[in-house]
């Protein structure tokens, strides 16, 4: 029976490419695989984790084996974003056309940081599709990076331990925990969708006039020579 929504499974291929990853290359795969989801790459790390915690269930792997591996390829992809972040923030968000950020913008994710920024770091890693993203604005802010690392290794711990166990105690039920986590897969369409609509608002707003995001001149921009005439 077709799904109602004519819902079709993005991550299913994906999901495929990371069973036979794991199959051929046991724990590496697993760091691999997690390494890539951390780092912005479309791997879901859920579906990584729940494999790897039924290979646990089946004897080919141990628990500490694919909880280490797990959190140490969160850690490296999130040290590759946030240093991307911190080392290209000129050339990729204010030179950049495609994802430029303005002086004020920039400022505004700094302030941000500056405030709201270890709990943003922690949750954050706690959240589908916002987990593999936040190392970027992270490194952006030029957020110190020990501070940066204990709050990923904090946020990532109960996501790759959480999915793991769920893995082992499901076993061979592991693809059918999969489908029903198929929310995550809306979620997908629904971030993509609003990347889409948020970048012709951006586009229409940048075409109405010259001057773009440069603020409209007060009085006091007038020039001094003319006050007073």
């Amino acid at each position: 029976m077709p799904h109602p929504f004519l819902y079709a499974d993005l991550t299913g291929p994906i999901v495929d490419f990371c069973v036979n990853v794991i199959d051929d290359a046991g724990l590496a795969g697993v760091f691999l695989l997690m390494t890539a989801g951390s780092a912005c790459i479309p791997i879901p790390s859920e579906a990584v984790m729940l494999f790897a915690g039924f290979n646990v269930s089946n004897g080919d792997q141990t628990l500490v084996g694919v909880v280490v591996a797990g959190l140490a390829g969160n850690m490296v992809g999130s040290w590759l974003t946030y240093a991307i972040g911190y080392y290209g923030r000129i050339d990729l968000l204010e030179k950049n056309k495609l994802i430029h950020l303005s002086p004020s913008r920039l400022a505004w994710v700094d302030n941000w940081f500056k405030r709201h920024g270890d709990a943003t770091v922690f949750f954050a890693r706690l959240l589908p599709l916002v987990r593999a993203f936040i190392s970027l604005p992270a490194g952006v802010a030029e957020m110190p990076f020990w501070r940066f690392t204990w709050l990923t290794a904090l946020g990532s711990l109960p996501w790759v331990v959480g999915f793991a166990l769920l893995g082992k105690a499901v076993g061979g039920e592991w693809e059918n925990w999969r489908h029903h986590l198929q929310i995550l897969d809306y979620l997908v369409v629904a971030a993509i969708l609003g990347l889409i609509v948020y970048a012709i608002v951006k586009r229409r707003r940048g075409s109405g006039g010259p001057h773009g995001d440069e603020p409209e001149p007060g009085p006091e921009a007038e020039p001094a020579g003319t006050r007073g005439a």
